[in-house]
């Protein structure tokens, strides 16, 4: 292969995969370590799941990797045989398996960025290695009963609308470089309680409690896996799950239902519902959340005004 990126339209590649009759398997993983040579680790990652038709969206940077992927089933045992033997500081690598098997992603996109995740912090002898506990679903589950303990959403607010753990706090944003920036000052009152953070896989939760830790907050935990490794280890011990809602996930499948309780409405309506929409006109392109009767109404559109720009644009 000379090439080491996509060079075929999405288009393209979306047909594939809706195509494709392969089984596969959607994972997750993240590992905070110092990659010396991005570029090079990037090229090596690329050519490997180019070989095993691996896609998905992995992000490199000097302190470490987060990966979301599409693999063929067949070949899960080979990518963490490959990925244990990267390097060493990969050996005990966390990978989450996706809580459905619908297909995700269509296209492999290997990037170098200046983080992995971007959270704003700018402070030189900040540690995000200075985590705080893990916990997981039993000692999860003691601690929702225990009124005294504060659980803290780390996801966006469009994540938290249609899913999350009762009376969980949300930090009002819709990147995480705002949660940060305003959980200090937010939960300045709750230095000396125990505070329990969460998000999807676990990668904005583990530096979330890093950065409350070097803020002087005292007794903080984190679900160990995010939310996924909450609901696969409370499955594996026949605990019930106490997560209420939908999962949002950054990729085709938009969501993954852990509970029947739906929490979120309709933009334009008002009924229950808990699917996400683009919207229909490509200028706008809004996410929100739309019903199945207005999503014939207003023709997947957010409002009447991209309804009528994105019938003319069919003309």
């Amino acid at each position: 292969m000379s090439f080491l990126y996509n060079r075929l339209s999405k288009k393209e590649l979306k047909k594939r995969m809706f195509s494709e009759v392969e089984p596969r398997l959607t994972l997750s993983f993240y590992k905070y370590f110092t990659i010396k040579n991005t570029q090079e680790y990037r090229d090596k990652i690329y050519k490997n799941f180019y070989k095993y038709n691996i896609l998905g969206r992995i992000y490199i940077a000097t302190e470490g990797i987060n990966a979301q992927i599409s693999i063929p089933k067949k070949y899960y045992f080979f990518i963490k045989k490959f990925l244990y033997h990267l390097n060493s500081e990969l050996n005990n690598l966390r990978i989450n398996k996706s809580l459905n098997n619908e297909k995700s992603f269509w296209v492999l996109s290997v990037k170098i960025r200046e983080k992995i995740v971007q959270d704003g912090i700018t402070e030189s002898f900040f540690n995000p290695n200075n985590v705080g506990v893990y916990i997981k679903s039993k000692t999860v589950n003691l601690m929702l009963d225990n009124k005294e303990i504060i659980f803290i959403d780390m996801r966006n607010s469009y994540e938290y609308a249609i899913g999350h753990f009762e009376n969980a706090i949300e930090i009002k944003s819709t990147t995480f470089r705002e949660q940060l920036k305003n959980i200090i000052p937010l939960m300045s009152y709750a230095k000396n309680k125990k505070i329990v953070m969460y998000c999807t896989g676990g990668i904005r939760c583990e530096k979330a409690t890093a950065w409350m830790r070097f803020n002087g907050f005292k007794n903080i935990y984190h679900l160990e896996g995010g939310i996924i490794g909450y609901v696969h280890d409370a499955r594996k011990n026949g605990l019930p799950i106490l997560f209420k809602g939908k999962n949002f996930v950054f990729d085709n499948r938009m969501s993954e239902k852990i509970s029947d309780e739906i929490i979120s409405y309709c933009k334009q309506c008002g009924q229950l519902s808990d699917t996400y929409v683009n919207c229909q006109y490509n200028l706008c392109h809004l996410l929100f959340i739309q019903c199945a009767n207005c999503s014939v109404n207003f023709k997947n559109c957010c409002s009447l005004n991209c309804m009528k720009k994105s019938s003319s644009c069919c003309l």
